[in-house]
């Protein structure tokens, strides 16, 4: 036979759903009492917010292109590396076309030092490269416009997990 009446399951549900239902309300995009408004109100201020955005991505983007020419030489220096390191650039790279700013257009690999002699150590200077654009992206949170924060959030965490996998790379490399 089947239970009737309230559930542990049902009230959990039940208690799920008002509480989002009660965070989407809070959460709403309408205008801030009392001001009648609800974003930059004068020309100058969007203009600021539009040069600040396209500052913050060209300069992202230029990272991006530098980590990309970095991975295209470290593959071409040590081609027993390339097949791993090829859907690592491929991220990158559309990490790079993200963060141009609007017209900018697909950008070319910015041309890096030449890789170091040992695949081991290339891989490694590799992840350390990832690592500090990673921190260079969480730093530029602060000042950005929303949409970008949560795409500069997306792409450092990007980072962040390949400068994990190339240290794994790398001590297979050496092994």
């Amino acid at each position: 036979m089947r239970r009737t009446g309230t559930t542990r399951r049902g009230a959990l549900t039940a208690t799920g759903a008002a509480a989002l239902g009660a965070v989407l309300a809070g959460c709403g995009g309408g205008r801030e009492e009392g001001s009648g408004r609800s974003g930059p109100a004068t020309a100058a201020e969007q203009a600021a917010a539009v040069r600040v955005e396209k500052r913050i991505r060209t300069a992202e983007a230029r990272t991006s292109l530098e980590l990309l020419g970095r991975y295209e030489r470290v593959a071409a220096a040590h081609p027993s590396a390339a097949t791993a390191l090829a859907p690592l650039r491929d991220a990158v790279r559309a990490h790079a076309e993200a963060l141009a700013p609007a017209g900018a257009g697909k950008g070319v690999a910015v041309p890096s030092p030449a890789a170091p002699g040992s695949a081991r150590s290339a891989l490694k200077e590799l992840a350390a490269a990832e690592r500090r654009a990673s921190d260079a992206r969480l730093a530029a949170l602060a000042a950005a416009p929303p949409e970008l924060a949560r795409l500069l959030a997306s792409v450092a965490a990007a980072g962040a997990a390949h400068a994990f996998l190339l240290t794994g790379i790398a001590k297979e490399a050496g092994a």
